[in-house]
């Protein structure tokens, strides 16, 4: 089997909830990333994509009729070009990208694009069929934004509670303080301030047509853990976690080029980094978001090195509680991990954030000159993803 590149890849900027991009499909959200992929490689012929994979966690309301798909027709690509839409929630994209990676290596494609998008403002309510004719009772709206919606009666009440609820039971697990949560946070925001200040992510986002968002909308400057410990708790009375310390909801779209080492040719450029391990795992529901350290070992173990090799780790955060936890977990130094800002700041529009993590790590990579990263993503109802990238013009 040959191995699998990446060899360019860009998002949109991330919109907040109802803010700049509310107005914007999640379809011409995904058409908009793909064209400013497509811009970033101007040799390859688009007819020669073999395959599209696209992520997509809710997939209720204009993301419904594969997305992907639309994404590939909006963007003007020939209609010849083949697309699918996965779904494994916030690891939606990353799935996506360890997909397109998978047929690259088999042979059954040289060059493949990958990414994902999310509209969390647009998710629609949903309501239940009835199950007979001309029910007499009232049906309750549903929302498809964030989280568990129908449950199964059939399901444990331990494995449905809320995310923010797992993520308490997760702080008390580790014995995570508000003060170490709180911290972290105003250091997502700090980074990806930075970052954005210092032009790192000048290639890597492309605007969407028509709207006048220029960066993150997420990203406040000012955050400071004393600000931040002022927030009330989201979840219990006595709780930890705030509507500062967890990342919010967004808008918004990635994509990738996955390619042969021989389609560097065709696509026109150097690959910028080697999907060199891959990682899936899964554990109760409820620790969802301590499944990325399962993940990431296996990736490592796949990819033949140790957490002793690793320069850069792009993890999402989708609290910082759980962030922390697979931080301790793993042992690294907490300055390589997100060294750009994370989701907290940034912010994690499901089906996009693995496709961001893994373009925020090959930049890292490229800048830095290190040769190994991993990027990982807890997933809800209790699993987690990650792959880990060799820069293949490491210096060091």
């Amino acid at each position: 089997m040959t191995s699998s590149f990446v060899y360019a890849a860009t998002r949109t900027p991330f919109g907040r909830f109802g803010g700049a991009l509310a107005e914007v499909r999640p379809d011409d959200l995904a058409a908009a990333a793909l064209t400013g992929l497509l811009a970033k490689v101007p040799a390859l012929d688009p007819a020669g994509i073999g395959d599209v994979v696209w992520g997509n966690a809710n997939g209720a309301g204009e993301d419904n009729r594969n997305v992907g798909r639309m994404a590939v027709l909006l963007a003007g690509l020939p209609v010849s070009v083949p697309a699918t839409t996965v779904n494994r929630l916030c690891g939606s994209s990353l799935d996506a990208t360890i997909m397109a990676s998978r047929t690259v290596e088999s042979g059954d494609a040289d060059v493949v694009l990958a990414g994902g998008v999310e509209s969390m403002t647009r998710a629609p309510w949903v309501l239940p069929k009835p199950s007979r004719a001309f029910p007499a009772g009232n049906v309750t709206a549903v929302s498809t934004t964030l989280g568990w919606r129908l449950v199964n009666e059939r399901m444990p009440a331990e494995w449905t509670v809320s995310l923010g609820e797992c993520n308490e039971q997760l702080q008390e697990r580790f014995a995570i303080s508000r003060e170490r949560q709180d911290a972290f946070a105003a250091r997502s925001h700090r980074l990806a301030d930075e970052a954005w200040a210092a032009g790192f992510y000048d290639d890597l986002v492309v605007p969407v047509p028509g709207v006048e968002l220029a960066r993150d909308e997420s990203i406040r400057a000012g955050s400071t853990p004393e600000t931040l410990a002022g927030l009330k708790p989201s979840f219990r009375p006595d709780g930890t976690i705030t509507a500062g310390n967890a990342s919010p909801l967004n808008d918004g779209a990635s994509a990738l080029v996955v390619g042969t080492e021989q389609a560097a040719d065709r696509i026109g450029c150097a690959p910028l980094a080697r999907i060199a391990g891959r990682g899936v795992a899964a554990l109760e529901p409820q620790m969802f978001g301590f499944a990325p350290v399962e993940a990431a070992d296996r990736a490592l173990a796949r990819a033949g090195i140790t957490w002793a090799d690793v320069a850069a780790v792009e993890l999402n955060e989708a609290f910082a509680v759980q962030s922390l936890a697979c931080v301790d977990a793993w042992k690294v130094d907490p300055e390589i991990v997100n060294a750009k800002g994370g989701a907290i700041a940034i912010g994690h529009p499901l089906g996009a954030s693995g496709g961001r993590i893994v373009g925020t790590l090959a930049a890292r990579l490229a800048e830095t000159g290190d040769r190994w990263g991993v990027a990982a993503i807890c997933i809800g109802v209790g699993q987690a993803l990650a792959v880990v990238l060799e820069n293949p013009e490491a210096t060091r």
